[in-house]
């Protein structure tokens, strides 16, 4: 005899819900912002010669297309509830942006760093004091989508946004030590320079989001396994494991499935093992889980469903 049970409380998802529209607002304004400060910054080293402020603005419109896209995701995945073709509605779509937000970055990567190899052979005069203002306020545009951010627990689009911004940070610091660089010592070489830095900083961010994404993507679980098969296996009335899977639709929903055998016959005593084991799951902030409890004393039954995914 085995009987199943699926765990994901209404009040559970109506949270999720909540907390999903507040990210959603959030990756909005954040992407705004963004988009205002690209403008500007793009403007200003068009106008005033800095191959770091441009290389910036544009770490600042892969930024906004990639909170754009995020946001995009997460208002899809939000407003499509699922159904006999969508088990788990569109949260995958979550990661999938995420993933191509980071892949974007790459060859941006490779613009800057061409632009720096070209200011490097023939370098080029800047207006330090209208640049460094442009700088002082991109770097006020990050700061303050950091702010809007930072606090709570993040999804991932949240998280890949809160990264890039940190390095959108670090390159408006760049740009701004450049500047004053060229200004107080006259080294135009410190732009591009800045703009090498730079290019690092949005290589790190990239490789951030793709690694936490393509986890996602490929089902890695991101608990360790091992310690929540152990956790089972000392509640009480939990003979073995015959099955454990565990892993992520999107950063926000972590989902599990547990076979195991219990000595317990009564349907009584079996909802009693699964209710512990749900509870135990829980503290590992798994959403949903599935629990199958097999007969421990049908032998034949339980290597069956211990064999079965093979």
């Amino acid at each position: 005899m085995s009987i199943h049970d699926h765990s994901g409380g209404h009040d559970d998802e109506h949270g999720s819900h909540q907390s999903g529209s507040q990210s959603t607002r959030t990756l909005a304004v954040v992407a705004a912002i963004n988009f205002v400060g690209f403008v500007v910054e793009l403007a200003g080293g068009l106008a005033f010669g800095s191959v770091a402020l441009i290389s910036d603005a544009f770490h600042m419109l892969f930024d906004m297309l990639a909170y754009v896209m995020a946001f995009g995701a997460s208002y899809t995945a939000e407003r499509y509830e699922g159904g006999e073709r969508w088990s788990y509605g569109l949260h995958r779509l979550e990661p999938t942006a995420a993933f191509l937000n980071g892949a974007l970055l790459l060859p941006m990567v490779g613009y800057i760093l061409w632009e720096s190899y070209q200011r490097f052979l023939n370098p080029v005069a800047i207006d330090p004091m209208l640049t460094l203002v442009i700088a002082v306020g991109g770097l006020l545009v990050n700061l303050g989508s950091v702010y809007i951010l930072q606090g709570g627990e993040m999804s991932l689009n949240e998280r890949g946004a809160f990264y890039h911004l940190l390095g959108d940070a670090g390159g408006s610091v760049a740009v701004i030590v450049s500047t004053v660089a060229v200004a107080a010592f006259d080294l135009p070489i410190a732009d591009p320079i800045a703009a090498v830095l730079i290019g690092a900083l949005v290589l790190w961010s990239a490789g951030k989001v793709l690694r936490e994404s393509t986890a996602i993507l490929l089902e890695r679980s991101p608990v360790p396994s091992d310690e929540v098969r152990t956790e089972l296996l000392a509640l009480d009335d939990v003979d073995s494991i015959a099955d454990l899977h565990i892993w992520q639709v999107c950063s926000q929903l972590t989902v599990a499935t547990v076979r195991l055998t219990t000595q317990s016959e009564s349907l009584t005593d079996q909802r009693a093992v699964q209710q512990a084991v749900h509870e135990r799951l829980a503290e590992w902030d798994i959403d949903h889980a599935t629990v199958e409890c097999l007969d421990g004393t049908a032998p034949d039954v339980v290597q069956s469903a211990a064999t079965d995914h093979h």
